[in-house]
């Protein structure tokens, strides 16, 4: 028993019929791109099995008027896009948020085993009468909180405005600060800190309520887990798995991955750097000001910036936003000359035996709450204090290794990849 009757749904159509039971797996793996339409799942399932150049994959099922609740041979299988449901009763598989399923090549099932992990709000039950209970109530629930362009927002007049009011007008030009004088630059410093905190932290009506950190948080692990796939898909078929396109619902309200939230704050920092130079002008008005501050944004977002490796802002969002992952070529895998891990990657690129990927991690941000990942502040906390006691359990050991060296004893050099050290 290898069939199911598979039900998918959107807001405007449904689609039924008797599928593999495979596929019907793939079709729940496709839900990790964020389809909000039957034609934006079928383009999802290229993660999963390898489109046919004449065929659609999803063509066996008809369209119908209401869900086919009789199952067939293995079960029955529900993908409900507008409630954000799954329901399955088959002895197929019991398909989970999180799981893999074999690669199809387009001719077979291939050994590839693809990672996926769906967004949170989506509910799996394992009744139909379940799925009856909870369709329509969670329909009305997502109709009724309609999907937030937080860009608009995060990068508009919004921000620019935040900045003009922020005060740094009172600073001389930083390109005329003295460079020795620490005292001025570490004053403005934490001056700056302090404003950009507050932008991300307050709490906002065109945001839902919501900070703009909590906006730029909210989806940053699973963004990053779905990356993180692509990057083994990647490496495991020697090709880019499909991306998700511009014209996506995913796309158009896509949430913030790692890459973004750190290229957000470098953009920020950039611009709060600069005001004290731009309101030096004579006879500048705060209108005036906002749009050089404009200029100035798009001037840094669309230019390779050397902080990024001669990486342009601008397309490290886009690919992130398509879930696309930062292949890199054989020569910037060499990031020392004298390392022989970095030579052997780069021989391995050029050989075709998979790219490396280039990562953001933040490392250069500001410490505290607002600027780090941790969506809580009792997670930053914890984080913080397990790091601490990490430190002063390394600190003993390394103190016990050299008082042990003082008297004589020979030590072996010590490994830190080894927790217990």
């Amino acid at each position: 028993m290898s069939e199911v009757k598979l039900n998918i749904i959107d807001a405007q159509t449904t689609l039924t019929g008797t599928i593999h039971g495979s596929v019907a797996d793939s079709c729940v793996a496709a839900l990790s791109a964020e389809p909000e339409t039957i034609a934006e799942m079928e383009a999802s399932l290229g993660r999963y099995i390898k489109p046919h150049e004449s065929e659609r994959c999803l063509v066996c099922l008809r369209s119908s008027s209401e869900i086919d609740s009789e199952p067939w041979d293995a079960g029955l299988v529900i993908i409900d896009l507008a409630a954000r449901i799954v329901a399955t009763e088959s002895t197929y598989s019991q398909p989970q948020p999180d799981g893999e399923v074999s690669y199809h090549d387009g001719t077979q099932a291939t050994d590839v085993l693809v990672p996926y992990q769906l967004p949170a709000d989506w509910l799996f039950v394992n009744s139909v009468d379940a799925y009856r209970w909870s369709a329509d109530r969670r329909r009305r629930q997502r109709e009724k909180n309609l999907p937030l362009d937080a860009r608009a927002i995060l990068y508009g007049p919004a921000l620019l405005d935040f900045i003009a009011t922020s005060g740094l007008e009172r600073h001389a030009p930083t390109s005329e600060l003295d460079k020795d004088d620490e005292e001025k630059q570490q004053a403005l410093a934490e001056e700056i800190s302090n404003i950009h905190a507050a932008w991300l932290m307050n709490p906002r009506e065109d945001l839902n309520g919501q900070s703009p950190r909590e906006v730029l948080l909210a989806k940053r692990r699973f963004i990053d887990r779905d990356l993180d796939t692509r990057c083994w898909q990647w490496t495991m078929q020697g090709e880019g798995p499909p991306c998700l396109a511009t014209d996506s619902f995913a796309y158009r309200f896509a949430g913030f991955g790692t890459h973004e939230w750190v290229v957000y704050y470098d953009l920020v920092r950039h611009l709060l750097w600069s005001a004290p130079d731009l309101w030096s002008a004579p006879d500048v008005a705060q209108e005036t000001f906002v749009g050089r501050l404009e200029e100035l944004k798009f001037s840094w977002l669309e230019q390779p910036q050397s902080d990024y490796e001669g990486k342009v802002p601008a397309i490290i969002i886009e690919n992130e936003r398509k879930r696309l992952p930062q292949a890199m070529s054989p020569a910037e895998l060499i990031i020392d000359e004298d390392c022989e891990c970095c030579r052997m990657m780069a021989m391995d690129a050029e050989m075709g035996l998979g790219p490396g990927f280039w990562h953001l991690d933040g490392s250069h941000m500001d410490e505290g709450f607002a600027f780090s990942s941790c969506l809580t502040l009792q997670e930053w906390e914890t984080e913080n204090r397990e790091r601490e006691e990490f430190d002063r359990e390394f600190d003993r050991k390394m103190e016990e290794r050299r008082e042990r060296i003082a008297l004589g004893e020979l030590v072996e050099e010590p490994s830190f990849s080894d927790p217990s050290f």
